[in-house]
């Protein structure tokens, strides 16, 4: 949540658009521009696109006089919009050698200072919403900045580091056994008037059958017990769309663990280490998740089972993958125009994690929050959650 006055507004916005910056300083020039798959866009694509949207949603509509800082801009970064017009193929970000990182960074510049200078004066309560909505998205873009340029650096034959002092890798547990939760019904969404994103709105209420939830994570060293077990070669224990995609992709293992020299290694932030058996488990798929769940004799959590006990747990390190599929609440209504387009359009094929991660930045995770992905990807700070 944001605070809501016009002067503790703007200092959110400075803080928040600084903070991506701070992600960046580490990097080298050359770190900015890469692309080496689809689902992964370069720094510089992240840093130039949150710009865009202040600039499309709030400069050009209630900055009286504005000009925008370049005409290709907003075919080079809209991301997804079809309200706003053509765009440059997700595939080809990684393409764009032009504009320089310095000419991104004067554009960040340039939308900054309209934007502080709108903020001295600006009223509009929809475009105060616009602003608070601005920079939640520029928060869940700080965190595909840290997984992204993860992907970058680990898929890089050096495995360089990026921050000694940040591996995001080691957290542990902090609590341990179960919790049981009882059969009831129970309400589900979100229901202050604090902000929200739209698919968390429609407070309903869910029946739930009584269930235990682990209150720890699945570690690196339980998961490690599955692999030794066998379990990447079992069918028995994958969905049938999982057990082809390990097939096609010859997945034996996490994203970033490296068995080397007799020994299993994983690549984090701070460089190739040596895997911590105590750390909590990342970058597995959904469908890991759901086979090492059938492994153990146990289930993933609903994502209303994940919400009623939340209160009750310790979350944040990783986001969760649940076993509801991402779909509308009751109620739900898309908004009109090109923010309508934010989260409705994306409500078929994916899979709803709960929580937040180690990437997520700082005041942005709540327990109604719904992050959503497809089966196959890891590549986020995803981990695992038992129910039995």
């Amino acid at each position: 949540m944001f605070p809501t006055t016009i002067t503790s507004l703007k200092e959110a916005y400075l803080e928040v658009r600084n903070y991506s910056r701070m992600i960046c300083e580490p990097l080298e020039t050359e770190d900015y521009v890469p692309q080496p798959v689809a689902f992964v866009s370069p720094p510089k694509w992240h840093l130039a696109h949150s710009t865009w949207f202040f600039e499309t949603f709030i400069l050009k509509p209630y900055r009286t006089g504005y000009q925008v800082f370049h005409e290709d801009f907003n075919y080079l970064f809209n991301s997804y919009y079809n309200n706003v017009g053509d765009r440059v193929l997700r595939t080809d970000r990684g393409n764009m050698t032009r504009p320089s990182v310095e000419k991104v960074y004067a554009y960040r510049d340039y939308v900054d200072q309209h934007m502080e200078d709108l903020l001295d004066t600006l009223e509009d309560p929809e475009a105060l919403k616009l602003i608070e909505l601005g920079l939640h998205h520029e928060q869940q873009h700080q965190e595909l900045l840290v997984t992204d340029i993860k992907y970058i650096l680990g898929h890089n034959p050096t495995f360089p580091v990026y921050d000694a002092q940040s591996s995001l890798s080691n957290s542990v547990n902090q609590q341990q056994g179960w919790l049981a939760v009882e059969e009831g019904v129970y309400p589900v969404g979100h229901a202050s008037d604090d902000f929200c994103f739209d698919n968390e709105l429609g407070l309903h209420k869910v029946y739930i059958q009584p269930f235990e939830i682990s209150k720890g994570l699945v570690t690196n060293a339980d998961y490690l017990e599955f692999i030794q077990a066998g379990g990447y070669e079992d069918f028995n224990l994958w969905l049938d769309e999982g057990w082809s995609w390990v097939q096609e992709n010859k997945v034996k293992s996490p994203m970033y663990w490296h068995f080397m020299n007799g020994q299993w290694h994983t690549y984090t932030l701070a460089g190739l280490q040596k895997l911590n058996p105590a750390a909590v488990l990342s970058h597995v798929s959904y469908y890991e998740a759901a086979a090492y769940a059938q492994w153990k004799g146990m289930r993933l959590p609903t994502e209303f089972e994940w919400e009623v006990a939340a209160d009750q747990l310790n979350w944040g390190q990783r986001w969760e993958w649940t076993n509801s599929a991402y779909l509308p609440y009751p109620g739900f209504v898309k908004a009109a125009g090109a923010v309508g387009e934010y989260n409705g359009k994306f409500m078929i094929n994916q899979m709803v994690l709960r929580g937040a991660s180690v990437a997520t930045s700082p005041r942005h995770s709540r327990k109604t929050y719904r992050n959503f992905f497809h089966a196959p990807e890891r590549w986020q700070f995803t981990g695992i959650r038992l129910v039995k």
